[in-house]
């Protein structure tokens, strides 16, 4: 095995080589725990007609089921993703999976409406906890040349999840109830813990910010898997290993670039979550039997995936500002339409597939965006801090939209409410001024 002395900057040397295929490995895990995670959110989606009718609730009420799963993720992103920068990506990962594995086998087993509010509230902190770490390891394990993609290509992961979820649940539900779905999405949380805990190693990033125990030999183990040559001691670190504060955030060098991150986010993820809570239900209203009504969910995260691989392949070649901005219009414009037109079922089969496409697809480069803005030892508090004030909106929308329609407001006027604030959050991408971005 070669051995040479740290270089000046071992970052610099990995984002200028092409990725190993246990780097690209890195990556596909991170797609597949985010998988996992849409799995875990939508199926609430796709189980809420079947809630409603067992339990006779309000729309206001299966809003407020929808905001408890968000209220979790909030928390999460404020209390266990900053330490992430701290504790390391993989013991976050291990931490935020058993949380999520609880709250899902829990929920196969309530019997009360509250009982299943406190399940989407555990659920929902264990995956606000893994979402900011998912975006820095795979940020983390890719070189500058495919971040963007590597980082995008993972948030590509939870419409794929949440495909898989409708189409499990449309077979399922009828068969073995609602419940079933839960039980169903525990294992699979279960399954991809005991993976992290055997297959997953830390990342290169925080090994040399942090420097834990047995930093060299773990730092040399993936250098070599990853078919660099091993380093004989360790570069230079700061000395202090306190989590990072978020004083750190409005420093002139981020200030300006934060703001915007934590408005644009917001927005974004209010009309996000609210139109993937809602669409199955408001398609079942509109006299869909229970099956297409979830196939109507299928294509709305179909297109999300569409979405976000596309984003992903023409970040680098438009740029993530001018392409958030793009695919945000193109949104409102889809969901307006959406609101207003009188359409048969597969022309709302095709615009629901639009409106996932330029929805989530644009939301998604928030990511990579953050991702860039903020450095390693900085990241998870960044893009946890970032995402965990978006789920203010998150929780905001469906919960606002639920009670806006017991208010009896209009479908079309509706989809005008919740579409506006995409155009918010493509301005202030577009204005982001982080030098790391050019």
């Amino acid at each position: 095995m070669l051995t040479k002395p740290a270089p000046p900057d071992l970052k610099t040397l990995l984002d200028t080589q092409p990725m190993s295929s246990f780097q690209i490995l890195m990556v596909a895990i991170c797609f597949i725990l985010n998988m996992n995670d849409g799995i875990d959110v939508l199926v609430v989606s796709f189980t809420g007609s079947e809630i409603v009718r067992e339990w006779s609730l309000s729309k206001s009420e299966l809003g407020y089921i929808f905001s408890a799963g968000l209220a979790g993720m909030t928390a999460g992103c404020f209390l266990l993703a900053p330490f992430g920068d701290k504790i390391g990506r993989r013991t976050m990962f291990i931490i935020a999976l058993s949380l999520i594995t609880t709250g899902m086998l829990l929920s196969s087993l309530v019997g009360a409406y509250y009982q299943l509010l406190l399940c989407r509230l555990i659920t929902g902190l264990g995956i606000g906890g893994i979402l900011p770490s998912l975006a820095a390891v795979a940020a983390e394990f890719s070189n500058n040349k495919r971040r963007d993609f590597s980082v995008g290509f993972v948030q590509a992961g939870w419409p794929i999840g949440a495909i898989l979820a409708g189409f499990f649940t449309a077979w399922a539900i009828p068969l073995f109830g609602w419940r079933s779905a839960y039980l169903a999405a525990g294992l699979v949380s279960a399954l991809m813990l005991l993976s992290i805990v055997l297959f997953m190693p830390e990342s290169l990033a925080f090994l040399i910010g942090r420097q834990p125990k047995n930093a060299l030999r773990q730092v040399n183990q993936l250098l070599t898997r990853m078919g660099q040559a091993s380093i004989s001691v360790l570069p230079p670190t700061a000395t202090s290993h306190a989590a990072v504060p978020i004083s750190d955030l409005f420093t002139p060098e981020y200030r300006a670039s934060t703001i915007r991150l934590w408005i644009g986010i917001f927005f974004g993820m209010m009309t996000l979550y609210t139109v993937m809570s809602w669409v199955p239900t408001l398609a079942k209203d509109a006299g869909m039997p229970f099956e297409l009504a979830t196939y109507i969910g299928t294509a709305l995260n179909l297109g999300a995936f569409s979405g976000s691989l596309s984003f992903g392949l023409l970040a680098g070649r438009i740029g993530l500002r001018k392409l958030i901005l793009l695919f945000m219009v193109i949104a409102f414009g889809s969901m307006v339409l959406y609101g207003n037109l009188s359409m048969t079922y597969w022309l709302m089969f095709m615009m629901t597939f639009f409106i996932g496409f330029f929805v989530q697809g644009g939301f998604n480069g928030f990511y990579p965006t953050t991702a860039r803005v903020y450095p390693a030892r900085m990241r998870t508090t960044g893009v946890g801090l970032s995402m965990g004030i978006g789920r203010f909106g998150a929780i905001l929308g469906p919960t606002l939209f639920g009670m806006l329609s017991d208010a009896e407001l209009s479908k079309s006027l509706l989809f005008v409410l919740f579409s506006a604030p995409l155009l918010v959050a493509g301005v202030m991408a577009f204005t982001i001024p982080s030098k790391n971005l050019d």
